[in-house]
């Protein structure tokens, strides 16, 4: 069975949903379509017809980046799609310019609704942009972290005498996985967003830094591993109601690049308990 010509599915779509006259060409009467016909949007593209004939019936499946950028501009499409049809010729999206550190209003407003629970919102490369009530009371204070730019992987990869740090936020913070396996986690995903934005100066310069300076994370960032941080178990060394056990989640914003990271108790347990002693201080 072959392969679904999703290519061609979606460039036949578009054409067809593009009016003439947004393109800057004349609307004829009896069109059988409404929107452009292949022999335009080849002119717009600067392909043959041939060529847009084969690609919507899936007889050609491997345009270059450059036609399905060319492709891409023709059919006026948006981000989300212009990646959804890089995918589907089987390429990666075009790399973004700088990692986006702005906080829609829905994302803030989530936050801030979510109120019973520790959440804040990373950008892709682990600076902490933004947190609610509940962080601060469980976490500590962001501003006190002292990670550089707020970044948690400078944070984590921060060293006295050549050894980690033990507290990465404003009490320690311990992973049950342990340091080598989180430090792995978050560096094969801060991997795969450098690979995302090659061209972020400021993300650049983080990466070259603690390659300079921590001879940990340029171990971890020798081996090569890429994928992404979705969650972990952590203790935190409370300082009014003990150690506090919570599983971490790494929740993705679509269409921002942001990470929502929640931190959340099993029900009917001590961590529970000790979770709504803090919420019922937070109130005080």
């Amino acid at each position: 069975m072959a392969p679904t010509n999703n290519f061609g599915i979606a460039l036949r779509g578009w054409r067809e949903r593009l009016p003439p006259s947004t393109s800057g060409l004349e609307s004829a009467t009896g069109r059988r379509i409404p929107g452009l016909r292949r022999a335009e949007l080849a002119r717009l593209a600067g392909v043959s017809v041939d060529y847009v004939v084969r690609l919507e019936q899936g007889r050609a499946r491997n345009p270059s980046a450059q036609v399905v950028t060319a492709l891409a501009g023709a059919l006026r499409l948006n981000t989300s799609e212009r990646d959804h049809l890089f995918r589907c010729a089987n390429l990666a999206p075009p790399s973004g310019g700088a990692v986006p550190m702005d906080v829609p209003p829905r994302v803030h407003r989530l936050v801030q609704q979510l109120g019973d629970i520790p959440v804040a919102v990373y950008a892709a490369d682990w600076t902490l942009v933004s947190w609610n009530r509940m962080w601060t009371t469980t976490i500590g204070d962001p501003r006190t972290y002292g990670w550089d730019q707020r970044n948690l992987v400078a944070g984590m990869f921060r060293s006295r005498g050549g050894h980690r740090v033990d507290s990465i936020a404003a009490w320690p913070v311990r992973s049950w996985a342990g340091n080598e396996a989180e430090e792995e986690s978050l560096v094969a995903d801060l991997r795969v967003t450098a690979a995302a934005y090659p061209g972020d100066a400021r993300l650049t310069l983080l990466v070259d830094r603690l390659l300079d300076t921590s001879p940990r994370f340029a171990r971890l960032w020798s081996n090569g591993t890429a994928s992404l941080h979705t969650g972990d178990r952590k203790t935190i060394e409370h300082p009014v109601v003990g150690d506090l056990s919570l599983d971490l989640d790494v929740l993705m914003v679509p269409g921002s690049d942001l990470r929502i990271v929640t931190y959340t108790a099993v029900a009917e347990t001590d961590d529970a308990e000790k979770l709504d002693a803090l919420r019922a201080a937070r109130h005080r």
